[in-house]
């Protein structure tokens, strides 16, 4: 039988992301930073890009099909759970579901050797980027010859004495080209990498086996049993608590996780075996 070429391929791909996302990722460190958001290469009309990400899936992120309008089996298990009508499988299938992140190419000034890169985002930086461009004072701020710099300015949790880090903009008053010559703005924007290069997409079949060794991991795996966790919270192992008896089992299961367990299991065939 000969070598299927392109899925040896597609799993070297993937394998090599871990660099790639180093490479072509921006994440501002504490202080002040001045980037310039370009147009997408390949998405000229618009440069923001929103992807749909599973946070906490075996202690990985996963990027959502459900990015690209495709189906996605976690989002279909997750609304499973909900018809289901139990209060905590109502939360365990809200923290199923994929959150937003943002991403822009943006050339990082005093950077600019390194090309362009993704700047990634939240809800609240997002909006106020658009506040802007859809201000006519502004307008497009990421026009390659009279667009305009974004003064970033990012502070820690510890020193914003805060829960989370703060990141403020500041739009440039004044016009700017991207680069001094014509050549170097046309290099910034034939030399982009695609997005999806960075984050790949798994199949659907390959995020329900994901999915699957997430409700049911292995003991071969290093993880507890599904006998041994409740399936409300698949992620989060059971603890013992203080106030247990000595002579109880660490692993026991009450009789009402049992049949939470059976439940979520039944659930995940009847909707994937079905």
């Amino acid at each position: 039988m000969a070598l299927d070429l392109s899925a040896i391929r597609g799993r070297l791909n993937k394998l090599q992301n871990t660099s790639k996302r180093t490479d072509n990722l921006w994440k501002p460190t504490p202080g002040k930073h001045q980037v310039r958001i370009v147009p997408y290469k390949f998405s000229p009309e618009n440069p923001f890009i929103e992807l749909f990400f599973h946070y906490n899936i075996n202690n990985k992120t996963y990027l959502s099909p459900s990015s690209f309008g495709r189906p996605d089996p976690i989002v279909e298990f997750a609304e499973k759970l909900k018809r289901m009508g139990d209060k905590e499988d109502w939360k365990a299938a809200k923290k199923m579901e994929p959150k937003l992140r943002t991403f822009v190419p943006v050339l990082v000034r005093g950077e600019e050797g390194e090309g362009i890169k993704f700047w990634g985002f939240g809800k609240t930086v997002y909006q106020e980027i658009l506040g802007y461009i859809a201000d006519p004072d502004y307008g497009d701020i990421t026009d390659p010859t009279n667009g305009r710099d974004i003064t970033i300015e990012y502070t820690s949790a510890e020193d914003a004495g805060t829960s989370y880090p703060v990141t403020t903009i500041r739009v440039k008053p004044n016009v700017t080209p991207l680069a001094s010559e014509d050549t170097q703005i046309q290099n910034f924007m034939e030399s982009q990498t695609n997005i999806t290069d960075i984050y790949s997409e798994l199949s659907y079949d390959e995020l329900k086996s994901v999915l699957e060794g997430w409700l049911n991991p292995t003991a071969e795996e290093g993880e507890e049993s599904v006998t041994e966790q409740t399936l409300s919270t698949p992620s989060a192992p059971q603890t013992e608590a203080t106030s247990a008896p000595a002579a109880a089992p660490s692993n026991e299961v009450t009789t009402e996780e049992k049949k939470k367990m059976d439940d979520v299991a039944s659930a995940f065939d009847d909707l994937f075996n079905g």
